[in-house]
């Protein structure tokens, strides 16, 4: 696949960063095709890995899009250039977050969404980093538009986040508060959130905080599972709850565990 680029502007107008974005890997269906699901790599990762796993799941009616993040400097590792959806400094509440670099990745993620079949069934997954911006992109669904103003122009169905967090938890969450169409939006979309205790990269305390918020936010349908002995990784006991979840969300047919 060729290479894409996303150019954002901020809201002064003044400053336009132009984002290249690597490979997109492409897993078909092995079934009827049901959904698809844009799946977002980790810090420094790229998508042939997920697909590479994905590709192994017990889902034969979902396709799979595994894009590969735009190489930046990252703050986190002293500014050495990562693949990553945007920048991340530090994971805590009161981080400053790299909204612009978010907003790119969300809107790359909906425009591959965007030219699947309508009678597809819609969904964003990742992990850390891509959890990250797989939870910004649920807002955005809420919200019917990015931080901008945009149009959102998706209709998402369904949200997984392994070993991520919300960034902008507060100002997100104050956002889909103050209107009564985000809430009752919010709660109509399924989400899955994973995550292990002893995860040393993004710690538990920043997942089961995000989790908390999206749902007070108005994410009803949120399930928040805690993995023990489970560090920065996916285990199967992890991916078949996921299959699992997905199965039954999307009305997929003929699932079978391995």
């Amino acid at each position: 696949m060729s290479y894409h680029s996303s150019t954002m502007s901020s809201g002064s107008g003044t400053t336009r960063r132009t984002f290249e974005f690597g490979r997109t890997h492409v897993v078909r269906p092995k079934g009827k095709h049901q959904a698809t699901i844009v799946w977002l790599h980790g810090l420094g990762d790229n998508g042939s890995s997920w697909s590479q796993l994905l590709e192994t799941l017990p889902l034969p009616n979902i396709k799979w899009i595994c894009p590969t993040a735009p190489t930046r400097p990252v703050t986190i590792f002293g500014g050495l250039p990562y693949t990553a959806w945007c920048d991340v400094g530090d994971i805590s509440e009161d981080a400053p977050d790299d909204l612009e670099g978010l907003e790119a990745s969300a809107a790359h993620v909906a425009n591959l969404l965007s030219t699947e079949p309508p009678n597809i069934k819609l969904g964003v997954g990742g992990f850390s980093i891509g959890a990250a911006t797989a939870l910004y992109s649920a807002t955005c669904h809420a919200l019917g538009r990015y931080g901008n103003g945009n149009i959102y122009p998706v209709n998402l169905s369904v949200v997984v986040a392994l070993s991520g967090w919300l960034p902008c938890l507060r100002t997100l969450k104050n956002r889909i508060q103050g209107s009564h169409e985000a809430i009752r939006r919010a709660a109509s979309l399924p989400l899955f959130l994973c995550h292990g205790l002893v995860d040393d990269m993004v710690p538990y305390k920043y997942g089961e905080k995000s989790a908390q918020a999206l749902s007070s936010a108005g994410f009803r349908n949120l399930i928040f599972k805690a993995y023990n002995g489970l560090g920065h990784y996916t285990v199967p006991e992890e991916t078949d709850e996921v299959c699992t979840w997905l199965t039954a969300n999307l009305g997929l047919e003929g699932f079978r565990l391995n």
